[in-house]
């Protein structure tokens, strides 16, 4: 257990350096070779972290932490909320990969937060009722993602469990690349 917890640990230090190699290039840096797809294709994927990640598109898992094909299983969905569907595909990545690190992505500038503080009909408010419901009274969108993050931190801990497997927040700044990790 202690191992698999070290192992969380790299994986955590490993996407902190990939973002400051992000944060100093101009272009994508992950492995996408052939070479890759071909050996990923043969062996299948072993990645080393959970990401589930807001479906934003100005916010990519990949390209923020500087990595390739077979790196992350990165989830996706708008407002990075947790649902079955995310704690099914999570407890999958653990189980099954075993990915022993998983991290909820906000970010500023959220749309589906910013709907959240609007009434919402249709099935948009699927998300957005999750999200009023982890930020409250919350008005400040940047206090309001950090909110929706904790919130969705707090699902995954009490739904998978797992020997080693450590559960963080982490906030991507839109505007600058800069991640925040452990809120």
């Amino acid at each position: 257990m202690k191992q698999d917890f070290t192992v969380a640990l790299n994986a955590l230090e490993r996407l902190k350096e990939g973002n400051k190699i992000y944060l100093n290039t101009d272009k994508g840096v992950g492995d996408v070779s052939l070479e890759k797809r071909q050996y990923t294709y043969k062996n299948g994927q072993h990645p080393y972290a959970v990401v589930v990640s807001c479906a934003d598109s100005r916010v990519i898992p990949e390209a923020v932490f500087s990595v390739g094909i077979g790196d992350l299983f990165v989830i996706r969905v708008a407002g990075n909320v947790v649902g079955e569907y995310e704690l099914g595909s999570i407890e999958y990545a653990v189980e099954h990969l075993g990915c022993r690190l998983v991290v909820v992505l906000g970010h500023t500038c959220c749309g589906a937060v910013n709907a959240a503080l609007e009434q919402n009909h249709g099935l948009v408010a699927h998300i957005t009722d999750e999200i009023r419901r982890a930020i409250g009274d919350e008005h400040d969108t940047t206090k309001a993602s950090v909110l929706n993050v904790k919130q969705s931190v707090a699902k995954v801990k009490e739904h998978v469990v797992a020997g080693g497997l450590l559960v963080c927040g982490a906030l991507y700044h839109t505007e600058s690349g800069a991640v925040d990790f452990e809120l």
